[in-house]
């Protein structure tokens, strides 16, 4: 193993990789796990003092202690999901929290409207101030950030957070001349287009067998599974990572797990079983009667039976899907 050692370059055809200090190695196989970094904002004043992103453990260890006596003022731009977990950490370590979203609702692209509903009211009824529909403008301050410039009105701020998504990384790959498409673009096996270089992880393009797309998937579960996955392929082994996209979250009150296929989720029907006001339920997202999302809300113990619900693809009686009183199981195929 070499740590604080840097790829310069990638060879396909003559299976080296070339170092930062001149020097390069043979391969007989090579796996891209170069992950993701946060995507910049091209705004003025977003590389000012106080302007921060988060993505390393060094970058959560400095937002904390900047944050954890409280009485600090928070902006952050972006409602994705690092947005909103910061905003409920903060909130509860006495924070003053005001959250820029250019969306109607915060997690928009990843739940939806009428969830992201459920998240905003969430974050209002503990104080954090949720202003969505807006565009920022600048981020202003003489040595360092000092307020965030929204339709005109300057928003105080001791601290900011941009927080508006990742962006792969994909420089090796392409210089290489691999296949490339939000992410490296790879087979099942996680094969990209080059013989015996595969790519896992954030960074990874891969085709999913299921619902036969490919999908790009950032979260750490994403890359826990494709390492094996990767590993078998690299050992000449049949392999097909195959996993159902799963993430979960605590924000204040509320405890989730989310299950499903984005591609699927996003023009799918909602249906209900629970309590939305008491925040106890769980979503599915249903296509044409085929369970592709499911997101259980403070009930417990059900992940699996969402997950088995999903990989079946058979159709599902809705009335029953929505009856808390039918068990879960007894719709499983």
């Amino acid at each position: 193993m070499r740590t604080s050692t840097s790829v310069t370059s990638l060879d396909p055809a003559d299976h080296r990789v070339g170092l930062a200090d001149e020097t390069s190695l043979a391969y007989d196989s090579v796996l891209l796990a170069t992950g993701a970094s946060p995507r910049r904002l091209p705004i003025e004043g977003a590389d000012l003092p106080g302007v921060r992103m988060l993505r390393r453990l060094d970058d959560s260890d400095a937002l904390r202690a900047e944050l954890k006596d409280g009485g600090h003022r928070l902006v952050l731009i972006g409602s994705g999901w690092i947005g909103m977990e910061v905003a409920a950490s903060a909130r509860t370590l006495g924070n003053e929290v005001t959250v820029l979203e250019r969306d109607a609702v915060p997690l928009a692209l990843a739940v939806g409207e009428q969830m992201g509903g459920v998240f905003r009211r969430l974050h209002e009824d503990h104080g954090v101030d949720l202003r969505t529909s807006v565009n920022v403008e600048r981020i202003v301050g003489s040595d360092r950030a000092e307020g965030v410039v929204v339709g005109g009105e300057t928003v105080p701020a001791d601290l900011v957070l941009i927080g508006v998504g990742a962006v792969p990384n994909t420089q090796l790959a392409e210089s290489a001349g691999l296949e490339v498409n939000n992410g490296i673009l790879t087979d099942a096996a996680l094969r990209t287009s080059a013989p015996d270089v595969y790519a896992a992880g954030d960074v990874a393009n891969a085709y999913h067998p299921v619902i036969q797309r490919h999908l790009r998937s950032e979260h750490w579960e994403n890359a826990r599974k494709a390492g094996p996955v990767a590993a078998k392929s690299m050992l000449g082994k049949d392999a097909a990572h195959d996993s159902i996209p799963y993430f979960y979250t605590d924000q204040f009150d509320l405890g989730m797990e989310l299950s499903g296929y984005p591609p699927l989720m996003s023009d799918a029907d909602l249906v209900i079983r629970g309590d939305l006001d008491k925040r106890e339920f769980i979503a599915f997202w249903v296509d044409h009667g085929r369970v592709v999302g499911g997101m259980n809300v403070n009930v417990w113990d059900v992940n699996k039976a969402v997950q088995k619900l999903i990989r079946s693809g058979e159709r599902v009686d809705l009335r029953a899907l929505a009856d808390p009183d039918t068990p879960l199981e007894g719709l499983i195929p």
